[in-house]
């Protein structure tokens, strides 16, 4: 059965994550996706937000999440934003993408990034 989406794309934040000091004390850009994967049957029909996730809600405590308290890596930023997402939200899953446009590498690149897949189960 095909499981139905609700997907924010590009939500962007300066944060102050990196393994390195000068990321820690400069900060940076961090881009970050979610696909929330929950049923839009019951939402569908009734037309009623209240029926269902939202977005702006989930997008505002991203960007609060990305703020806040530093990680030294993606990982652990992507890991923290599934958990809060899965608790507060409650959709069945998550799917995150978190990249740093800037990454501190003497070569030339678009991004790097992780992408975590995390369930309530």
């Amino acid at each position: 059965m095909r499981q139905d989406h609700l997907t924010i794309e590009g939500l962007e934040f300066y944060g102050y994550h990196g393994d390195l000091p000068e990321e820690r004390e400069l900060g940076q850009r961090y881009r970050v996706d979610v696909v929330l994967i929950l049923d839009c049957r019951a939402v569908g029909a009734s037309d009623r937000i209240e029926d269902t996730i939202d977005y702006g809600a989930v997008a505002k405590r991203i960007d609060e999440i990305g703020r806040g308290e530093p990680f030294h890596l993606i990982e652990a930023l992507a890991e923290r934003i599934a958990s809060v997402l899965l608790q507060e939200f409650c959709p069945e899953r998550v799917r995150i993408r978190v990249s740093k446009p800037l990454p501190p590498i003497p070569l030339t690149v678009d991004s790097v990034s992780v992408e975590i897949e995390r369930s309530r189960t």
